[in-house]
Formats: C-alpha cells, structure tokens, sequence
C-alpha cells in the first residue's frame, strides 16, 4: 500500500486546481511536441510520445490539439527545450522533485528556488532527494475495473511488480522498462486504464499536519503555475480530514 495516500491526495488536489489552470494544456503540447522530436511522431514506436498523449487524454485535450503539437515538431519547430530536475525540502520535512522542459535554465532555476524560498521549502543540490524516490511506471484503473483480487491477478500476469487498490482505483506499479508491456497486457484484461505514466514514488511516507500541509501546498501551486515546471512529486502524507478542512 505504500504510496497510495500520496497519489490520492495529488490526485485530489489537482482535480480541483486544473480547473483554473490557462497553462494545462500548453505543458501537455510542449511534452508532446519535445517527445516527437526526440524520436519517431509515431506514438506506437515512439514510448514517450505514447506517454504524453495518454496524459493528454487523460485531461481531456482535444485530439486536435494533440495533432497541431505532433505537427509542430513534424514542421521544424526552432524551439529547443532541455529537461531539468530539481529536488529540495518542502514544509515538515517533505522532499520534493520537480521536474521541468525549459528553454531557458537560468530562469527556470531562479523561478523554482523562489518558489521553494517563499513557501517554506528550500532548494537542494541534484540527488539530494531523488535517492529517496523509486522511478516507476503507473498504471491507473478505476475500482470500477474488477475486484482486488481479479486486478492483482491479472497485474501480476502482465508482469507488474506492485499493485495498491482501495474504493476508488487500482494503482498498479511496473518498473520504467516494463511499462509499455504491462499496460499492454492489461488493456486486453481490463481495457483502456485512465492513466499510464512515469511517477516517483517515494520510499518512505511523511506525515504533515495541517499547518505545514497548507504552507506545502501553496509550494506545490506556485511551481505547478510555473511554465516551465512539467511535474512535481513529493514524499507527503496529508490526511483526508486536513485535506477536507484545507479544501
């Protein structure tokens, strides 16, 4: 079960915030278009092209949009983006990674190490954190998709290494190289998932109270309002009564 509460609470948390975010879908087009570049803008030989698109699906952008941002990179585009992590403490402890497509480093850095600064965290030097975090595939079905016990099976089949099911969904955990495969598999078992990515799931949990889980998540909102900032990931276990009270 371990990480479960961290991506139920993100998962949460983002529901509601997505709402009001003008950038979404621009972070999604930039992922997509970086990914065609680096390889084929076919998504069937091209894994992290797959990736972006799921996760562009996944929030419900428009197939068109996912083609004008495969067809900019098809058309030359001169925009080079370089992927940067970063990795710091948040309040209560927390780590942080956040990872980022930028064109320009410097500002990306000065925006992310402020964000950290003025909410209670402070930026760490690479490696810092990450040694704490495994980097794994996720596969994300909701309850709806069988029993516990019919959806571990058939994880276990396809070859996943880790499965975490509670009332709402099915986590199943691959390793990065078995990802593709797996929800493969699953997909003939289970259908479409509602999600397939690469997370960062964290070793060990840390609980936060209400006042550090307040100060945490506006550190999470300013750097997920960053443009450049892709995604953020963090070890933090916030109940459901703070989350409730925080809204």
């Amino acid at each position: 079960m371990a990480g479960h509460s961290k991506f139920a609470n993100i998962k949460h948390r983002k529901g509601a915030q997505d709402k009001k975010r003008s950038n979404l879908f621009s972070k999604l087009s930039r992922e997509i278009t970086v990914a065609a570049k680096m390889g084929l803008p076919d998504p069937d030989m091209n894994p992290r092209l797959r990736l972006a698109i799921n996760a562009a699906k996944a929030q419900s952008m428009p197939k068109d949009n996912i083609q004008r941002a495969i067809d900019k990179a098809l058309g030359g585009d001169d925009e080079n983006y370089e992927e940067v992590r970063y990795e710091g403490y948040g309040p209560g402890g927390t780590a942080i990674i956040v990872e980022a497509l930028t064109d320009n480093r410097n500002r990306s850095a000065t925006n992310v190490r402020t964000a950290f600064s003025k909410n209670g965290g402070n930026l760490a030097a690479s490696g810092a954190v990450a040694h704490g975090f495994d980097r794994l595939g996720l596969i994300l079905y909701p309850a709806s998709a069988g029993s516990e016990d019919d959806v571990l099976m058939a994880a276990l089949e396809a070859g996943a290494s880790d499965i975490s099911s509670n009332d709402d969904a099915h986590e199943i955990f691959t390793s990065m190289e078995d990802l593709h495969e797996v929800s493969g598999k699953l997909q003939g078992d289970l259908g479409e998932a509602e999600e397939v990515k690469l997370v960062w799931k964290p070793h060990m949990l840390t609980p936060v109270d209400e006042k550090d889980a307040a100060t945490l998540i506006k550190l999470i909102d300013a750097l997920e309002d960053d443009d450049d900032v892709q995604t953020v990931w963090g070890n933090y276990d916030i109940s459901d009564e703070i989350m409730e009270k925080l809204g």
